[in-house]
């Protein structure tokens, strides 16, 4: 593609995949991916390792004053850097899964992330996964893509993800941490997690990664020949 900002927008539940195809898109397309959901888990790992309390505005804006997100992406992946440490294994742990809904609630939290996302996508063509980029970050994106998957099967994902990295975790504790998740990002004031009116729904529950890049795939090129 010509174009330098061609934004694709890839929305959806917890553990449904958004990642893995956005990585696979931005690869084929040779666009930059950008994880924004790693950043509110960079936040989240921030205020777990300092204690902040989620209830104190006056804590969390001098929290945020401290937090410096560095993001180095490419077509493969996002290296996330924490006040220049690189966090990108961390942020994936349990502990840090439990409470970044919670801290994604937090309205100044959103705003800060929302304006370094925005900031990412000005000049490059970038695929961006998340909660609310089709809605709030990017709402004029060139293709907007709502993902989901059945209950069981995301937790299936999540369950061999973590056990894959060595967490000691059960499926009863992955279920609740998803539903939980669920709730609190479909529910929130600020920016919740909906579908887009334009958005195309992509359930890939029996569909693998080759089938859903597929499907994206498609999607673009329709575009492109408008």
């Amino acid at each position: 593609m010509a174009r330098n900002n061609f934004i694709v927008a890839i929305d959806g539940f917890s553990s449904c995949g958004k990642s893995t195809v956005a990585k696979a898109l931005a690869k084929e397309l040779n666009f930059v991916f950008v994880d924004s959901g790693a950043m509110y888990r960079a936040v989240t790992l921030y205020f777990l390792r300092n204690r902040i309390d989620l209830k104190n505005k006056f804590d969390i804006l001098n929290a945020l004053a401290e937090i410096h997100i560095d993001l180095i992406p490419s077509t493969t992946h996002t290296q996330i850097l924490l006040n220049n440490e690189d966090v990108s294994d961390e942020i994936r742990q349990m502990e840090v899964s439990s409470n970044v809904s919670e801290v994604s609630t937090i309205k100044e939290v959103r705003q800060a992330m929302v304006a370094q996302q925005q900031r990412l996508g000005s000049h490059r063509n970038i695929v961006m996964d998340g909660r609310d980029i089709g809605t709030t970050v990017f709402p004029d994106a060139d293709l907007k893509i709502f993902m989901t998957a059945s209950p069981s099967v995301r937790a299936e994902r999540r369950f061999a993800e973590l056990t894959a990295k060595g967490e000691e975790v059960t499926m009863e504790e992955i279920q609740q941490n998803l539903s939980h998740r669920d709730h609190i990002d479909s529910t929130r004031e600020e920016s919740p997690l909906r579908q887009a009116d334009d958005a195309i729904v992509l359930d890939n529950s029996e569909l693998s990664q080759e089938e859903q890049l597929k499907f994206v795939l498609a999607q673009i090129e329709k575009i492109k020949s408008k």
